[in-house]
């Protein structure tokens, strides 16, 4: 991507549009005594009212991956918002966004050492939501919804200590959700890839008849669920938490039980590789070396194959994600930018995050040819680049699927806490693995999570 191509045709609206913004917004009262989280803070990053001061002054920009293969795009973001700042400055750093990513990033806030603005993930966001170091975006600028799809700016809303729901980030970029498959693995199992599945079950009924066409040559998925949970869930329709989001419910679901029975059931019967059960990684190698039928759900995946293994993405098709007893597609959660209730310049990172979410930037993004992402504007979905897509390759059919769904996908995720997720996985893989029945891992996931959530993790 070149990002002067991309940004410098937008150069005077982005001088107005931050100098418009930079009047509304600003950084804070020089008036200590407030804390964020265990971190002293000025008084205006915290509590009712909207942020007030000038956008100036340093801050740390941080990512999750995306240097490599996006440096010029976001350095040309950066360049053009301190161009139109000049008492700002942006260091922009890239976390490898592992595993542990979670965990470190609320070790980060703890020592009051987190970016100014930061791209997280539901499971991030919602663990430093609680524990109150993310700035309440919502309150601070009253005005941050406007350029979003409601039902994403809907997602961006996560519970406070109190259990309070609030606007702590900005929704970024999403993926979709689609299937992404080998036809001819498919076809060997006698399976008409013309003919998704319309139904989780459904799918899972599939996964069975490769499992005994392969002869173990070959998979239908990966094992680990936590690929799968809450997301199977929500798209049937199965309540996972109470309407406050204090319990855990999704046990009272008979269909629960049954969904574990399946996982069990596939596990056993060869449709997953064994040694994916607590496997953190993704289907992107095996699918590409022709040993796995379904690949990611993430619509970015198929651009992968068709990087990495020409040979497959000659096999490769995509579908539609099974709309299941949810009715519409699922849009997942999207990518979140959040700002730091911490920040000493807490003026210029919110300027700044808003600024890099807009719908010029979102759209100038999503048009590099080299990603497959979707924005969460309303003026970037509108735009011709995602109405008129041509195309019958893979690649192209991902986008124009899943550009179709979004203005009427559900992106009503449950966003559980990472020990929430982890309690409930860890009993779905201990029923996978034959030590416990199924009813009794439900039982026991809705326990420990009930216990999990009165504690506040």
């Amino acid at each position: 991507m070149r990002a002067r191509r991309l940004t410098g045709s937008l150069s005077c609206l982005v001088v107005l549009t931050l100098t418009a913004a930079g009047c509304g917004l600003s950084g804070g009262s020089d008036d200590g005594g407030a804390t964020a989280g265990a971190c002293k803070v000025d008084k205006g990053n915290v509590g009712s009212g909207k942020l007030t001061g000038d956008v100036k002054g340093t801050i740390t920009f941080q990512t999750t991956n995306l240097k490599k293969d996006f440096g010029d795009f976001f350095n040309g973001v950066i360049a053009d918002f301190e161009k139109a700042h000049a008492g700002a400055k942006v260091k922009w750093i890239d976390d490898p966004g592992d595993n542990t990513f979670t965990s470190r990033t609320v070790a980060d806030a703890q020592a009051c050492t987190m970016a100014d603005v930061i791209n997280v993930n539901a499971p991030t966001a919602t663990a430093l939501t609680k524990a109150g170091y993310l700035l309440d975006i919502g309150t601070k600028d009253p005005a941050a919804s406007k350029p979003f799809v409601p039902s994403f700016w809907k997602t961006a809303t996560f519970a406070d200590a109190a259990g309070k729901s609030i606007h702590t980030t900005l929704p970024w970029y999403t993926g979709g959700v689609l299937l992404t498959y080998n036809k001819d693995l498919l076809a060997k199992a006698d399976i008409d890839p013309a003919k998704p599945p319309t139904s989780i079950f459904g799918l899972f009924a599939d996964y069975e008849k490769i499992a005994k066409a392969s002869d173990g040559k070959y998979f239908a998925t990966m094992a680990n669920p936590i690929w799968r949970i809450p997301a199977d869930f929500d798209q049937m329709g199965i309540k996972v938490l109470s309407s406050d989001g204090k319990s855990a419910v999704f046990g009272d679901d008979p269909r629960t039980t049954e969904w574990v029975e399946w996982m069990a059931k596939l596990y056993k019967e060869g449709a997953m590789p064994k040694d994916s059960l607590s496997s953190s990684n993704d289907p992107s190698t095996l699918y590409s070396q022709g040993k796995v039928a379904y690949g990611s759900t993430n619509p970015s995946f198929v651009r992968f194959v068709k990087q990495n293994s020409p040979s497959v993405y000659a096999k490769t098709a995509v579908g539609q994600q099974p709309y299941d007893d949810l009715g519409v597609a699922s849009a997942g959660a999207p990518q979140y930018i959040s700002v730091a209730a911490t920040s000493k310049h807490a003026a210029t990172a919110l300027s700044f995050a808003e600024f890099l979410t807009n719908a010029e930037n979102q759209t100038a993004w999503c048009k590099d040819p080299a990603v497959v992402i979707f924005p969460t504007t309303t003026e970037s979905l509108n735009d011709p680049f995602f109405q008129n897509v041509t195309g019958t390759d893979p690649f192209s059919q991902a986008r124009k699927l899943v550009a179709d769904q979004l203005k009427t996908a559900s992106t009503n995720q449950t966003n559980l806490s990472p020990a929430v997720q982890n309690a409930i996985v860890s009993q779905v893989q201990l029923a996978m693995q034959g030590k416990k029945s199924a009813a009794d891992a439900v039982k026991d996931a809705q326990e420990k999570s009930n216990e999990l959530l009165k504690q506040g993790s």
